[in-house]
């Protein structure tokens, strides 16, 4: 299909920026630097770098140690997916935002072809005229998890080889695995992440993460943080403002390949059946004043000795 030129530029310039999790997160964050009005794009950032975090994590101690490599593959074919979907949904819908900017005119109606949701059609049309940025954050949130709902959630590989095994369960369980929203003086505030596979919670996951991030009292702290601090996919972003030294943490790009992933004809989820319902568009009520790097950091002591229990003596 013949694309305006336009079009084919976003097109372009998606599937370079979708090469890996460094480059998902700098393109993210540099688009939310010029278009400060777009919210959800820091917070994709700020998330991404996360992903990134996580996927180290699974080739080095303890996890490497706890989780055959098998697996470890399958969870980070998992982080992979899911962040590579949403870039390549997402992406394309700030960088036509964008656009429409530039001709000062609304050009929304080219997102159906390029496979974007009428669901977000409709939310960018009304963002374009009412300026209303919270709506249009939990309107992203609320397709995102849609979008990634049915080719990673509930496909058959994920659902056996991940969500279904032991080591994913466990994790869910004890609540091991976390979004962190990091700052310069070595504080760290954030969430945990549990039941992934409930669509619902998700969502309402991705809304508090939203009010943390743009809390008056902490978004100049996160924000000094994403300008002063590179993503190369590694714990050591952080852990470098801590006041005790911690050992440093691989980079992303020297631990994985570039994945080449096959982009599947996507059904819209909206028109699909799937209704969007009213408890997604609800505020969150959420403590977001408590650092939680104790917490963070007791659990991760916790896994380093079930690691020394665990190994021969």
């Amino acid at each position: 299909m013949k694309h305006p030129s336009f079009i084919q530029d976003i097109i372009n310039a998606t599937e370079e920026g979708n090469k890996d999790n460094i480059s998902r997160t700098k393109c993210y964050q540099e688009f939310y630097l010029t278009n400060k009005e777009i919210q959800w794009a820091f917070l994709a950032s700020m998330v991404s770098r996360n992903a990134g975090w996580n996927m180290t994590d699974l080739n080095v101690h303890p996890m490497k140690d706890l989780l055959s490599r098998d697996v470890r593959q399958q969870l980070f074919a998992t982080f992979e997916r899911a962040n590579w979907l949403i870039f390549s949904d997402a992406y394309p819908q700030l960088l036509l935002y964008k656009r429409s900017i530039e001709k000062g005119e609304p050009l929304f109606r080219h997102l159906s072809t390029i496979n974007v949701s009428q669901f977000m059609i409709r939310e960018w049309e009304s963002f374009w005229h009412t300026k209303d940025k919270e709506r249009l954050v939990k309107a992203l949130i609320i397709n995102e998890q849609n979008v990634i709902e049915k080719p990673v959630i509930q496909h058959p590989f994920f659902k056996k080889r991940v969500f279904h095994r032991v080591p994913y369960l466990s994790q869910d369980f004890f609540h091991l695995s976390a979004v962190l929203f990091p700052t310069t003086t070595g504080k760290l505030y954030g969430a945990s992440v549990h039941d992934f596979t409930n669509v619902s919670k998700r969502i309402s996951l991705g809304k508090k993460l939203y009010q943390l991030l743009f809390h008056p009292q902490f978004y100049p702290l996160f924000y000094q943080f994403a300008v002063q601090t590179e993503p190369i996919g590694s714990r050591t972003e952080y852990e470098q403002y801590f006041l005790l030294p911690v050992a440093k943490t691989p980079m992303l790009r020297v631990m994985y390949p570039i994945i080449h992933h096959r982009d599947n004809i996507r059904p819209d989820w909206y028109l699909s059946g799937r209704s969007v319902k009213k408890k997604w568009w609800r505020d969150e009520c959420y403590k977001t004043t408590m650092d939680v790097s104790h917490r963070f950091y007791a659990k991760r002591f916790a896994m380093l000795a079930f690691q020394q229990l665990k190994s021969p003596q």
